[in-house]
């Protein structure tokens, strides 16, 4: 008995191989109303941030957090001082607005440290309220604003 498998199997390899070419050299389209998502307007930012003394509260409960979950540490923020703005929005305007602050921190180990941060308009948990960005100059164990926490600044 002979067995006509195999020039069936090249036969639609071949048909295969010539579909693919052609649909891999057919010209792109545009997309049509309703693959536009029309109802998808952009971003509208208002520029409403909050001013730098608002994230202390989050940045001392972040970093208590962080250290004793990650890092098995007991350091706390014990005392915050000389919080100010460094900048606002200091790229093009279309960018998500941002304030960077930085100040002082005193840390439970009895070292006063840095911490620069920033306040991000609908940074928040999925896009909602403001979220923060800290980094503590010094304690920047997995090195997510390295050098020096200059990663956190504009």
């Amino acid at each position: 008995m002979r067995d006509f498998s195999s020039p069936f199997k090249m036969f639609g390899a071949a048909w295969g191989a010539l579909l693919a070419a052609i649909v891999a050299t057919a010209p792109a389209q545009a997309a049509n109303p309703l693959e536009m998502n029309f109802w998808l307007s952009g971003p509208k930012y208002e520029g409403r941030v909050a001013p730098c003394e608002a994230a202390i509260p989050t940045i001392v409960s972040r970093f208590q957090d962080k250290e004793s979950t990650f890092w098995n540490s007991s350091l706390t923020i014990t005392g915050v001082a000389n919080v100010h703005e460094i900048a606002f929005r200091p790229w093009q305007s279309d960018n998500i607005p941002r304030r960077f602050c930085t100040g002082s921190v005193m840390i439970s180990d009895g070292k006063a440290r840095t911490v620069n941060f920033s306040i991000i308009e609908d940074g928040g948990f999925a896009g909602y309220d403001q979220g923060v960005e800290f980094c503590v100059v010094g304690l920047d164990r997995n090195w997510a604003f390295n050098p020096a926490c200059r990663a956190a600044k504009p």
